[in-house]
């Protein structure tokens, strides 16, 4: 296998939950081959680099190896090579932040608490 479909392979990587949500992104525009919008039909080949555009996250990953079958995340790591600059990698926010925690029993949070987690979220 020398070639393979965007979509697929981010879905199979784990880049994305389901290869829709990956296709939706290319057609959105927030997967990028060598810096040009791609399509999820574009065909990518081992040692393309992929910008991804997710979230609050900008990741650029280089392509070591294609698979088209979902597999595991130690396997999936082994099929790309994380490129993204230091500076962009500060940005990431471990999940711990964007969902507060609340104490058991603590019972429904109120109208002020929800607009307070929505600011730490990036809420508007």
């Amino acid at each position: 296998m020398e070639k393979l479909r965007a979509d697929k392979w981010l879905w199979a990587v784990r880049v994305f939950k389901t290869r829709s949500v990956a296709a939706d992104a290319c057609n959105a525009g927030k997967v990028k081959l060598e810096g040009d919008s791609i399509k999820p039909a574009k065909e990518l080949k081992v040692g393309d680099t992929v910008q991804i555009t997710r979230e609050q996250q900008r990741l650029v990953y280089k392509i070591i190896k294609l698979i088209d079958k979902r597999v595991g995340a130690p396997e999936a790591q082994a099929c790309y090579e994380d490129i993204t600059p230091p500076e962009q990698q500060e940005g990431k926010l471990p999940s711990v932040f964007l969902f507060p925690n609340r104490d058991r029993g603590a019972g429904r949070p109120t109208k002020k608490e929800r607009r307070d987690m929505g600011k730490l979220r990036g809420d508007k």
